[in-house]
């Protein structure tokens, strides 16, 4: 288990819904996607390493969470605007979605 953070630091955290877009894998890294996101108000871009996983055509259209308030990451020279979430089991890595049609940029809480 990580380190305990305090309530205040939790909600320091936005997340929100987004619907994937469009989804590619990057040139030269077996492990990336790159993805355009909808979040609502703006469309982001956020590279997530989940193409072991993932085809990038099994991501369009997924509704997903992203960390919306993370400080802009360059990988592999493309800059990612957000973090998806994920559940890393180790052998199985499962993205999180929802069952029903949310608007997108709808807060997770």
């Amino acid at each position: 288990m990580a380190e305990t953070i305090t309530y205040e630091d939790f909600c320091k955290v936005e997340m929100r819904v987004g619907v994937v877009l469009t989804a590619e894998g990057v040139l030269g890294a077996d492990k990336l996607i790159k993805m355009s996101v909808d979040l609502g108000s703006e469309k982001r871009q956020i590279v997530a390493g989940i193409r072991q996983y993932y085809a990038p055509e099994e991501m369009v259209g997924k509704i997903i969470v992203i960390v919306a308030n993370l400080q802009p990451r360059v990988i592999r020279g493309i800059e990612s605007q957000g973090m998806l979430l994920a559940a890393d089991g180790g052998q199985v890595v499962v993205v999180a979605s929802f069952e029903k049609e949310v608007a997108p940029g709808t807060p997770v809480r």
